[in-house]
């Protein structure tokens, strides 16, 4: 974990008694009403913390007197330590989330995060695989699993679901057997939020997860193995560090290719369809992005594609 990473983690200790009441009540209402997986929960809190640590530091031992200028006097702080821009921005957010909340039930009277700004973050166009690599890649798992192992059966599953669906790793390890629309090729997905989506998915990844159901399926089942469509050598529903090691050591194998991770993958399947014609909207939809302006950023890492061609093979480029 990096230094941004656990700082943010990290909460501050020996913070004044109402402002950790006021902390367990936030942890409530983040959890209750707004029903946030338990790791967003986790940045939320660490984030107030250290902005109710800050507002101690200058003397501000009442919520209500939490003001604009200490919210910017917070930021300023973080910039100086050499928080990046990402973490400033985010924590931006959980502060203006924080304020809403206060206002809303009336622990303040007025909301001073409504006029906080947040510094822009740097748009990185993400690796993504060539449509030989990915092809590569899966010839890659699919050699492995030639021999008709379990593992190998689920593995070219795995990876065939996530190149066809662009799902992220989180929602394919929660997928189970019901989830999985065989006749419609269509997977029904939970995804951020706890919005659920249809996400279709091609012959190729039908075949192969048929093929894990009835046979790699059955042989690592367990007694406690649930209704999970994805099961670990122990028979219990697959942790995401195991897909995330599968794509890599895979990736690894396809000479030149960028070292992805799953979330590559789902990069890759969303370039890969804008540049076969999908439209935005519907690439928007398959990915679950609340923002069409998510979406958005797979359009610059096709524009930069193109340029790079037109580069390289134009003579007057």
């Amino acid at each position: 974990m990096d230094e941004d990473r656990a700082a943010e983690q990290a909460e501050p200790e020996g913070l004044p008694e109402p402002f950790v009441r006021l902390l367990g009540d936030y942890e409530r209402h983040l959890v209750s009403e707004r029903d946030l997986a338990p790791h967003t929960v986790r940045a939320y809190l660490g984030d107030v913390s250290g902005l109710l640590d800050h507002c101690g530091r200058l003397g501000i031992d009442d919520v209500a007197d939490l003001d604009l200028r200490a919210l910017r006097s917070w930021l300023a702080r973080l910039q100086t330590v050499g928080r990046s821009r990402t973490t400033i921005a985010r924590r931006a957010t959980a502060a203006r989330v924080f304020t809403a909340w206060l206002h809303r039930t009336g622990r303040v009277p007025a909301d001073p995060g409504a006029a906080l700004g947040s510094p822009k973050k740097h748009k990185t166009l993400p690796p993504v695989l060539r449509a030989d690599e990915a092809e590569a890649l899966i010839r890659s798992v699919a050699d492995l699993a030639d021999d008709g192992t379990p593992v190998g059966l689920r593995d070219v599953a795995m990876v065939e679901l996530l190149y066809a669906t662009g799902i992220r790793v989180g929602e394919l390890v929660g997928l189970d057997i019901d989830d999985v629309d065989a006749e419609r090729r269509v997977v029904r997905v939970l995804g951020k939020g706890r919005k659920e989506r249809a996400v279709p998915y091609g012959v190729p990844a039908g075949r192969a997860v048929e093929h894990w159901l009835a046979t790699g399926r059955p042989a690592l089942r367990v007694e406690g193995s649930g209704p999970a469509l994805f099961l670990g050598v122990r028979g219990r529903r697959i942790d995401q560090r195991a897909v995330r090691d599968l794509v890599h050591r895979r990736i690894a194998d396809v000479p030149g290719a960028p070292d992805i991770g799953p979330h590559g993958l789902r990069h890759t399947a969303a370039t890969h369809l804008l540049e076969g014609g999908a439209d935005l909207r519907s690439v928007q939809e398959l990915l679950g992005h609340a923002s069409l302006a998510t979406t958005q950023l797979y359009t610059h890492v096709t524009t930069d594609r193109l340029r790079k061609a037109y580069q390289q093979a134009h003579p007057r480029a």
